[in-house]
C-alpha cells in the first residue's frame, strides 16, 4: 500500500484509493490546514477526526518540518511492525 502524493501525478493516494490534488502549493497548503481545522470540530456531524491525519499528510507534501514528522512516525511504526513480527516468530515483510 501506498500512502501519499505520487510526484509525477500529483494524486493524493491512500492505500487503494486515489485523489486528485491541485498543482498548486498554496491549493495544497490551504486544503491540508482545512482538513485539520475541520478534523478538529470533528464531534459536529460530517466532519470527522480522520481529517486531521489526511490534512497532516497534504501538508507533509509542501511543508518540510511536517515531512521530517511524517518520515519519523513512518520509521518508527515499520520498527515497531518489524518488533512484534519478530516476538512472535513470524516471518517479516519488507
Amino acid at each position: 500500500m501506498t500512502f501519499g502524493i505520487h510526484p509525477k501525478t500529483g494524486r493524493l493516494h491512500l492505500g487503494k484509493w486515489s485523489v486528485a490534488m491541485p498543482r498548486s502549493r498554496v491549493g495544497r497548503i490551504i486544503i491540508g490546514v482545512l482538513l485539520i481545522v475541520g478534523g478538529v470540530l470533528g464531534f459536529l456531524p460530517i466532519l470527522g477526526f480522520w481529517m486531521v491525519p489526511l490534512g497532516l499528510l497534504v501538508l507533509s507534501q509542501d511543508l518540510p518540518f511536517v515531512r521530517r514528522q511524517r518520515r519519523r512516525l513512518t520509521v518508527w511504526w515499520a520498527n515497531r511492525r518489524r518488533d512484534r513480527q519478530a516476538r512472535r516468530g513470524g516471518t517479516t515483510r519488507p
